[in-house]
């Protein structure tokens, strides 16, 4: 694209800010989602008759369908039209959320997310794609700071929505919020959303086979990571089989995308400007946050007593801090400060948080005591989304844009269901570590215990007189209690381990070349 032609997209006055408005809410709409449903678990299960394993199925299922459709946002938005490609997805969001709304059995639901995810898949890299077009280069960085509030809100604000939601209404209202926003959205985008003339596929028709690539690849590694630890890992024939597809689907997708002229998925644009690093570093920012924000609810909730609304309230200082240091952080880059400097600060912070939470867990930390690690999470998050969006699309232009988005957010994606997956395996086995760790000390000569349980029978026995009934709940409490002792520990451990994959991977940045937000380099592409 010429200089000439990356100016004629640029939109100004009250046109840029509803355009700018409406995709932010689009994200946010479809990061909301993304966790909204993660609190309403029980519920399901209560109101459609389904067990813990059908219910992880209505979050799977969005999460496969979205982590598919991300990386071709590009090459469907090239294909069908920016507008009709943004309003379509936005569209099918909508009425996907409606049905779920309806839905009267768990299987209809899964059904239903599925779709949900495919439109929700476009919002979050087409709105980027967007937005970086509709703002003159020296403003590129504060539209990317307002495009990050959303990315950060919506995550944060999920669970505590879902919980104050089903608190006080039924569970189809998570997913009805959806339905005057949605069609508020559809409206605008297409009154005030324009094509790119210059983004359109070259007429070579559609390459079929890497689409199915696509799915069988992607989607049977979202599956394995998403099912794996409910069904026992390779213990599983299941899981395997998905997992051996998922290794031909992605090899078969990486060969085919890389020899054929027209691919639906660019990898190509890898190689131009710091897409690479990029796209690792947001590997890791991925595996960080869901890895983070999938501990922390667990203990609050498992071990601390929080509700899910509590839970979700302990995130939102953090999200504010987050949301207050955008237009900071937009200005910075508008200056001239190289984003690889911006993310080394983010992620050297997030490793302090990481570190600093590995000695508040204990059986009865208070919210006061966790508040400023989660302050401090937020502080290094505002550090990290919009300079390496910055860092990533720098120097990018046309379509490079749309597909170097796309493959980034799926890897991010993908690095945080590794990173939930992980945790999961972790947890299991520093869990038994631990448990025979303490068991060792748990002898019939150790004074300390023999202190504990004669305590515990003591107040058991106030309130009943059978003394063989008392002994067996002060065994099957201290049982739960090391247990419980158990698995804090092992979270103290993955955050240990957390900590130490940040430090290791913060020098990866400095393989980024610097590329100033400015017109002569955008307009010289």
């Amino acid at each position: 694209m010429t200089k000439e032609q990356t100016d004629s997209l640029i939109e100004h006055g009250s046109r840029r800010v509803i355009i700018t408005i409406t995709v932010v809410l689009c994200t946010l709409l479809e990061l909301i989602d993304t966790t909204v449903v993660n609190v309403a678990t029980t519920t399901l299960m209560g109101n459609l008759g389904a067990t813990i394993s059908e219910v992880s199925w209505v979050v799977a299922a969005y999460a496969i369908a979205n982590v598919i459709i991300v990386p071709m946002s590009g090459w469907l938005s090239a294909t069908f039209g920016r507008k009709y490609y943004f309003a379509g997805s936005v569209a099918i969001f909508t009425f996907a959320s409606l049905m779920c709304g309806l839905s009267e059995s768990i299987w209809t639901l899964v059904f239903w997310r599925f779709i949900q995810g495919i439109g929700g898949g476009a919002l979050f890299a087409t709105s980027q794609t967007i937005l970086k077009e509709i703002y003159p280069p020296e403003k590129i960085g504060m539209a990317m700071a307002m495009f990050g509030m959303g990315v950060i809100v919506g995550p944060t604000i999920g669970p505590y929505l879902g919980g104050y939601l089903l608190y006080n209404f039924s569970w189809p209202i998570i997913f009805y919020i959806n339905i005057p926003i949605g069609i508020l959205a559809t409206f605008l985008t297409l009154t005030y959303i324009r094509d790119n003339p210059y983004e359109k596929n070259n007429g070579s028709g559609v390459d079929w086979l890497g689409i199915i690539l696509l799915i069988v690849g992607i989607g049977s590694l979202q599956l394995v990571l998403e099912q794996g630890e409910r069904n026992d890992w390779f213990e599983s024939t299941y899981i395997v089989a998905f997992t051996i597809l998922a290794v031909l689907g992605i090899v078969g997708f990486i060969v085919k995308m890389l020899t054929t002229k027209h691919p639906i998925v660019d990898l190509r644009v890898l190689k131009k400007g710091n897409v690479a690093i990029g796209t690792i570093m947001n590997f890791i920012l991925g595996f960080i946050l869901y890895g983070s924000v999938f501990i922390y609810p667990i203990y609050m909730q498992h071990f601390l007593g929080f509700t899910a609304q509590l839970s979700g309230e302990m995130f939102i200082p953090g999200a504010l801090l987050s949301g207050l240091m955008m237009p900071i952080i937009g200005g910075m880059l508008t200056k001239g400060t190289p984003p690889k400097f911006m993310i080394t600060a983010g992620f050297l912070i997030t490793a302090i948080f990481v570190f600093w939470s590995s000695f508040i867990f204990t059986t009865n930390t208070g919210a006061e005591v966790m508040f400023w690690p989660l302050l401090v999470r937020g502080f290094g998050m505002a550090f990290l989304f919009v300079p390496l969006s910055a860092l990533t699309l720098g120097g990018l232009v046309g379509q490079e844009v749309g597909q170097a988005s796309g493959i980034s957010n799926m890897v991010r994606q993908i690095g945080g269901s590794i990173s939930v997956a992980i945790i999961g395996v972790l947890n299991e086995t520093l869990s038994a570590e631990h448990r025979a760790t303490i068991l060792n000390h748990v002898t019939p000569d150790n004074p300390a215990l023999f202190e504990r349980l004669n305590g515990m029978k003591a107040g058991l026995l106030s309130m009943t007189s059978d003394a063989d009934h008392v002994a067996q709940q002060a065994l099957a409490y201290l049982n739960f209690t090391i247990d419980k002792q158990a698995a804090i520990l092992s979270y103290i451990d993955i955050f240990h381990y957390f900590t130490l994959f940040i430090l290791v991977s913060v020098p990866l940045i400095f393989f980024a070349k610097t590329y100033k937000i400015n017109k002569d380099d955008l307009g010289g592409h």
